[in-house]
């Protein structure tokens, strides 16, 4: 058994605002987010299936276009090569991010 605990976890900040905390195996990454007040996630896209999972606040986001405001209990996946692109309202949050196949780089630059 291969048992980690998030709050032993070393936070990174990965762009402006957004502070991470990464776990990765064979087939996937986690990825657990601080955000901070109007921090924004510019618009890209990737080719790994990204599942956001909502847990405290509330996040703006954009995913191929169409805007909604996620809450804590949210859950949204966006499919792979789809642009996306968000923003924390004025209040932190947090989010846990699902991704398939593993973040290699993250991993690589990141570590975790």
């Amino acid at each position: 058994m291969n048992q980690l605990n998030i709050a032993d976890q070393t936070a990174i900040e990965m762009m402006p605002g957004f502070w991470g905390k990464l776990i990765h195996t064979d087939q996937v990454s986690l990825a657990y987010w601080d955000i901070r007040p109007g921090a924004e996630l510019p618009l890209h896209s990737h080719v790994h299936e990204q599942t956001v999972n909502m847990l405290v606040g509330e996040f703006e986001m954009t995913i191929g276009g169409e805007t909604q405001l996620l809450r804590a209990g949210d859950v949204v996946v966006i499919p792979s090569n789809v642009p996306h692109s968000g923003r924390a309202t004025d209040q932190p949050c947090q989010i846990l991010d699902v991704f398939s196949p593993t973040r290699e780089d993250y991993r690589a630059k990141f570590g975790g």
